[in-house]
This record gives C-alpha cells, sequence and structure tokens, in this order.
C-alpha cells in the first residue's frame, strides 16, 4: 500500500512540476514578446498594437496562473494538504470553465470579429492612399515595416497604395526591393520597377 502512495506522490508530483515549468515557460516567452524591441517597434496600426500586447498581457496572467497552480497542486500532494488541494481543484474547475466559455463565444462571435478586423483592415489601406499629414505618419512607419518584413501592402499587395505608390519617403520608393534582393523570390516587377511581394 505505502509503495503505490509513493509511487502516486512521485507522478503527481512529477506533473505538478511539468505544470509549473510550462507555466514558467509561458511567462517568460510572454514577458519577453511583451518587452522585445519588435513588439514595440509594432506602431505601424494602433488595432495591431493593442491587439498584440492584449495577446501578451493574456499570456503573461495565464503563466502566472498556471505556476501558481503548480505550486497548490506539488505543496499540497506533498503536504497531504487538503485545503491546497482543494483551491488546485477549483482553479482547474475554473481554467476549464473559462475555456468552454471562450470556446462558445468565439463560435458565436465568430462574424462580428472578422468584420471588425476587416473594417480596421480597410481603414488602414484607406490611411496608405490618403495624402493628410496624419496618414503620411502612418505611411512613414508602414514603410519601415514592409522594408524590416520585406513584404508589400496590407490586402491586395501594391495595390493598397492606390496613387501613393510612385510616391517616395525620404530616399526609398514605396515598397521597393533592395538591390541584393532583386534576384530572389522576395521581390516581383510591378510597375516598371522590382517590390517586395
Amino acid at each position: 500500500m505505502l509503495n503505490v502512495n509513493l509511487k502516486l506522490l512521485i507522478f503527481l508530483n512529477i506533473f505538478y512540476f511539468l505544470l509549473q515549468v510550462c507555466g514558467s515557460v509561458i511567462l517568460g516567452v510572454s514577458i519577453w514578446i511583451r518587452v522585445s524591441k519588435g513588439a514595440q517597434q509594432v506602431n505601424v496600426c494602433s488595432h495591431t498594437r493593442t491587439i498584440l500586447f492584449a495577446g501578451a498581457d493574456l499570456l503573461i496572467a495565464v503563466g502566472s496562473i498556471i505556476m501558481v497552480l503548480g505550486f497548490l497542486g506539488c505543496c499540497g500532494a506533498i503536504k497531504e494538504s487538503r485545503c491546497m488541494l482543494l483551491l488546485f481543484f477549483i482553479g482547474l474547475l475554473l481554467i476549464l470553465i473559462l475555456q468552454v466559455t471562450a470556446g462558445i463565444l468565439g463560435a458565436v462571435y465568430k462574424s462580428q470579429v472578422e468584420k471588425y478586423l476587416s473594417k480596421s483592415l480597410q481603414e488602414a489601406v484607406s490611411s496608405l492612399q490618403s495624402s493628410t499629414e496624419e496618414s503620411k505618419a502612418f505611411q512613414e512607419k508602414f514603410q519601415k515595416f514592409e522594408r524590416e518584413n520585406k513584404c508589400c501592402g496590407l490586402l491586395n499587395g501594391p495595390a493598397d497604395w492606390g496613387k501613393n505608390f510612385n510616391t517616395a519617403s525620404r530616399s526609398n520608393k514605396v515598397c521597393e526591393c533592395e538591390q541584393d534582393s532583386q534576384s530572389t523570390d522576395l521581390c516581383i516587377r510591378y510597375q516598371n520597377r522590382y517590390i517586395y511581394k
């Protein structure tokens, strides 16, 4: 009997330890995403930045909760504390309820989310085609984003720029491929010049 209980205790502690390690990894990666230089440079669209940071903040919360649950489970199993194990069970039950609720809400509001994202992208495309001062600031940030990620446009490639496609920002034209990249698979020929795909 003691041998079976000992094996069960070892198995549970390994499980709780792995749970805590997973929580630590999620927490560490999400904090790194939140404070990384790349995330700070995503100023292209305020909606994109908000969504990125909301996702990172959610992962920080999830990682913290998983770490706490792993600790409660591990200590509760070692000390045979009913209180800690009950808190662990309640935490797991709440996570299950939240996952089911999130799944149902995701299925119900899928079309609204798609409409919102489509509207946000259309607003960004309108900003690319506009000639106001506010739009020019957005266009410069977006051109920097395109150069760093070697891409062009949001929805329809270079057509998203409209009449602004042939305008130059500082020394670069919109979506222009660098000289050393023109022979690679990154570039295509569009309106008599090489641009990123």
